[in-house]
């Protein structure tokens, strides 16, 4: 089409492609069409199980999903793309990792529910990875060379065969969010207080009230009228680890009363596809997530409204609240190990917090008095990240009495 002066009108370069779920068994010649602009390419759910060499042409590639195919290895050719910055292979089946598709380039990479027995010892020269997810797999050991990997601030270990940490990995000076449930090194875990059960064609579904990665969140009404919050799981395996871990953990925790952490009052059965689920005493709506999510540019961090501003007295309140569930925790044998913002309920108005969420809780039964006390130190920088961020969103009269 021409301007009306008669100049060819410029076309805006494409920079996100969406192929998921259209039964690809190859990458489309579509993709090459534009191997110098594309920064986002999905291609999960399809029948891939290979990559052609010519993939290497996708300089500015910085995010690729390929979740749910057929890959029994990550692809070598992975490693010449150069500005991948985060990958997804959940739930390929995937046995091995070539040890040449790991770009150096790499913050986040994504490898839940595949099947995989070794990292190569390559996986050392990622010194910019900051998040990598392995719930789900048959790893019994990790390669001494992630001890380069010292900007590693997330790992997800759960459901895994490990039994015994590697010592450097509790000493990475990131590290703050570590999930390691499921694996024999944790055995045993505390014993859970037996909980009712809610069957599903007994409740009544009134609304959604959120989604997560783990599962949605359905308020419902009991048969006597009693409003619950509903967590149904999305499946089996989330990315933090087991659905059965968490029922656990939160039996442990949410029984005891504690002000600050979300009370459990029984677990769901009867779900017409059998999915499992806790039902959670309903937290008043004046309560609401400090922050949403860490997003692709910011990895690990999470993202918070830019008008946000905190009273010093309500920052002070929500950070005394968080802590004290988190004490809670460490007390009944459990570290949170997801301790951020998006689990933070607030409520605006006073300060007070509630911290859900526990997904990703590791017990601590199983470990020596020094790996106890080391993960429950990741829980405390965690708490620390928190308290930076609460203090960056006081107001300037706030900061300067302080």
């Amino acid at each position: 089409m021409a301007t009306a002066a008669g100049a060819p009108r410029a076309v805006a370069p494409v920079v996100s492609l969406d192929f998921s779920a259209q039964g690809l068994t190859e990458v489309p010649e579509a993709v090459f069409d534009h191997a110098d602009t594309l920064e986002t390419l999905n291609m999960s759910n399809n029948n891939l199980s290979s990559l052609p060499e010519s993939f290497a042409r996708l300089s500015k590639l910085r995010v690729l999903f390929l979740s749910q195919n057929q890959f029994a290895a990550m692809p070598a050719v992975l490693g010449a793309c150069a500005s991948l910055s985060m990958v997804a292979f959940r739930g390929n089946g995937m046995t091995r990792i070539e040890p040449e598709a790991l770009a150096p380039s790499l913050r986040w990479l994504i490898l839940t529910g595949n099947r995989i027995a070794e990292l190569p010892e390559s996986i050392g020269s990622c010194v910019r990875l900051q998040k990598l997810m392995l719930a789900g797999n048959e790893l019994a050991t990790l390669p001494d060379s992630m001890a380069a990997c010292t900007g590693l601030e997330l790992v997800r270990l759960s459901c895994n065969r490990l039994r015994s940490l590697p010592p450097w990995l509790l000493r990475l000076p990131a590290l703050a969010w570590l999930a390691i449930s499921g694996n024999p090194l944790v055995e045993p875990s505390p014993a859970a207080p037996p909980l009712a059960s809610f069957d599903w064609s007994g409740l009544r579904q009134v609304a959604t009230l959120g989604e997560g990665a783990s599962g949605e969140i359905v308020r419902c009404e009991t048969p006597s009228g009693d409003a619950v919050a509903v967590k149904i799981f999305k499946g089996e395996l989330t990315s933090d680890g087991l659905p059965d871990d968490e029922k656990r953990a939160t039996a442990i925790s949410g029984t005891r009363g504690v002000a600050t952490l979300t009370h459990v009052l029984g677990t769901l059965s009867g779900h017409p596809t059998g999915r499992q689920g806790l039902v959670l005493e309903l937290i008043p709506s004046k309560f609401v997530p400090l922050a949403r999510p860490p997003s692709f540019e910011s990895c690990t961090r999470d993202i918070y409204p830019s008008s946000l501003r905190l009273d010093r007295t309500v920052a002070v309140r929500l950070l005394a609240d968080v802590a004290d569930a988190t004490a809670a925790l460490h007390e009944c044998g459990l570290v949170h190990g997801d301790l951020y913002a998006h689990n933070t309920l607030w409520d605006p108005a006073s300060g007070h917090a509630l911290l859900s969420d526990l997904g990703a809780a590791t017990p601590t039964a199983g470990l020596s008095a020094e790996e106890r006390c080391m993960v429950e130190r990741l829980d405390v920088l965690a708490f620390g990240h928190l308290m930076a961020e609460t203090m960056a969103m006081l107001s300037c009269s706030d900061v300067r009495s302080l």
